[in-house]
Order: C-alpha cells, then sequence, then structure tokens
C-alpha cells in the first residue's frame, strides 16, 4: 500500500463523520500500461469533492462528470476504461494506450460504514493485513484475515466474489548513507514507499537533503529494534561497514520484515554469514532470511543500477513472485 491510501480512507472516516454519502473506487485490474497499480483508490462526493487516484488524470475527470450526472446507481458498479470503441467507456483511452477494470462501491454515512473503514485504517497503520471480500453480484463487503503475501487484488468469478487484500503501507528502511543508499531510498519514494534513512554519522548526515525521505540520526539497529518492522517492510544494508550493516541485519531478523538484504560481494556475503553467525549468534534460519548479495543478478555496477537491482528484488517479493518465474 502507499501512504495516499492512508490519506483515502482518512477522508472516507471524515466524510461518514459528517454524514456524507461517498463513491469508493477502486482499480481492479489492468492490460498494458497503465498509471497506477491494481488495488489503487479513489474517493468522491457526488458534488466532486474527492481523494486518491486511478490514472494519471484523464479517467477521474470522467468518473467526476458522470458522477455528478447521477450515472451510476445501486451499490456496486463497474468500468472498463481505455477500450476505444467498448460498450462501457467509449469517450477515454488513456494516453499510456493501457486499460483498466474499476470497481465503484456507494457508501452512505453509518456505523457500518465507520466501523469498516476504521478496520482498513488500523491495517494500513501495521495492526495486521485484511482483506475486504465484495460481491460483485450485490456488493455486500465484508472484512477477513489476510495471513499471505501476494496480488492486491484476485477475483472469483465462480463466487462472484472479490478479494482485495489490505495491509500496511509499504515503508523501505535504509541502514546507512551511501551513493546507493540515496538511489535507493530515490528510486522507494518514487515508487510510494515510505523511506526512513537511519545513520548515526555527523558527516554523512550533514548534506542529507532527500525530498519526502525520512531520516534518523542513530544506528539502524536501534531504530529497528526499538520500532520494529511490520509485515510491509523491507530493510536494506548499502554501506559495506559492518558496523551498520551487520548490527542492523542481527536485529531486522527478530521482525516481520518481509525482506531484508545486505550489499557485498559473493565473497564479502560468505564472510558475513559466518561473522553474523559467530558475533551475532544467529541461526541458520535467521541467516537464510537475508538476501545477501542484495538485489536482482542484472550486470549492475553503477549506484543506480545497483539500487535499481535492490528495488526490484524488493518489488519481486512483495508481489509474491519466485525467482526462478523471472
Amino acid at each position: 500500500m502507499q501512504p495516499l491510501d492512508t490519506k483515502v480512507i482518512e477522508q472516507a472516516l471524515h466524510w461518514c463523520d459528517e454524514g456524507h454519502d461517498f463513491w469508493f473506487c477502486t482499480v481492479v485490474s489492468t492490460f498494458g500500461s497503465s498509471p497506477r497499480e491494481p488495488g489503487s483508490w479513489l474517493i468522491a462526493r457526488r458534488d466532486g469533492a474527492h481523494c486518491g487516484s486511478l490514472s494519471g488524470g484523464c479517467v477521474e475527470e470522467d468518473f467526476l462528470a458522470r458522477l455528478k450526472q447521477n450515472a451510476f446507481t445501486g451499490r456496486i458498479n463497474r468500468i472498463r476504461y481505455g477500450a476505444p470503441g467498448g460498450p462501457d467507456n467509449p469517450r477515454v483511452a488513456l494516453p499510456c494506450g493501457g486499460i483498466l477494470d474499476v470497481l465503484i462501491e456507494h457508501w452512505t454515512a453509518s456505523s457500518d460504514t465507520r466501523d469498516h473503514f476504521l478496520a482498513l485504517q488500523a491495517a494500513l497503520a501495521g495492526q495486521g493485513a485484511i482483506a475486504r471480500l465484495v460481491s460483485t453480484e450485490t456488493g455486500e463487503a465484508h472484512i477477513a484475515p489476510e495471513l499471505e503475501l501476494g496480488p492486491r487484488v484476485t477475483e472469483d468469478t465462480d463466487q462472484a466474489i472479490l478479494r482485495l487484500r489490505v495491509g500496511p503501507v509499504s515503508r523501505l528502511v535504509v541502514a546507512g548513507l551511501s551513493p546507493v543508499a540515496n538511489a535507493c531510498a530515490s528510486f522507494a519514494h518514487s515508487l510510494g514507499f515510505e523511506v526512513i534513512v537511519c545513520d548515526p554519522r555527523p558527516e554523512e548526515v550533514r548534506h542529507f537533503n532527500l525530498p519526502g525521505v525520512s531520516l534518523q540520526q542513530e544506528l539502524p539497529s536501534v531504530f529497528i529494534a526499538r520500532e520494529g518492522c511490520h509485515q510491509a517492510t523491507a530493510v536494506v544494508a548499502l554501506t559495506h561497514d559492518p558496523r551498520i550493516d551487520d548490527t542492523a541485519m542481527m536485529e531486522a531478523v527478530k521482525t516481520q520484515a518481509f525482506y531484508i538484504g545486505v550489499m557485498g560481494s559473493l565473497n564479502t556475503s560468505g564472510k558475513r554469514r559466518e561473522r553474523l553467525a559467530r558475533v551475532g549468534g544467529l541461526t541458520e534460519q535467521q541467516i537464510n532470511r537475508i538476501h545477501m548479495p542484495v538485489g536482482l543478478n542484472i550486470g549492475s555496477k553503477t549506484p543506480a543500477e545497483i539500487a535499481l537491482a535492490v528495488m526490484a528484488d524488493i518489488i519481486r517479493v512483495r508481489q509474491g513472485i519466485p525467482r526462478n518465474q523471472l
């Protein structure tokens, strides 16, 4: 999930408290290129007030115009954008050439609505992933526990059920500053991650300037031990300094982080494995949680290339894609 998702749910609760009906939109699926991934949200009122995004702007404009025209009736609607000449929407073609399906749910201000969106807010805050089970026939929506990583949207056409996963906002904890770490933090921020960089060294943090990225001037291991990591957290160490990298790994493996990785060659990684077992007292199972060398093997050499490989591997794991399927 992304920080924008939190704003959407906060807006839903605010409108519910004010007594407003609203329409809650979810990107169900995409074909070809598309500006937003499945699971992306937009919330709107009939007067045009809205929060969130489904595309680069063209879909939102059309949707809001239709909403004002009372085009969406009943509890649930579904519409396909980007199919030129199609029956759903012949007026809008996405500039990227893609196609996306959007689920539109009408919610009235009520205690049940508030409870539903409070559950979503709690999931985004890291209090446990959930799934929204929405009937594509009646629009009835229920909350269920969600224990697995995987696609944000799956559909059971036989049962006419959409399973919409909702979990914590994706977070990246970067242990230590370096050219690779800076590039990685910037990539992650552009991908919608909440990014936290930890480094205790005054000489390194003095010139820190990454918009949208939080800086904690302390040892990453101290931050991780204090704050913990929810199940949508990735932790990467990218400094080549064992005092920072190794201690961060020792704490990260004690958390729920879905991805833990540290930079280094195969030779360096072998020595680190031995060090983490001997000095850190980590078990073989804990050590095997650590991706080392970190990232996909794409022959990367420059800081930006290495950062790209790191973020690509984090996205792969978050999406539940095994390496052997690449």
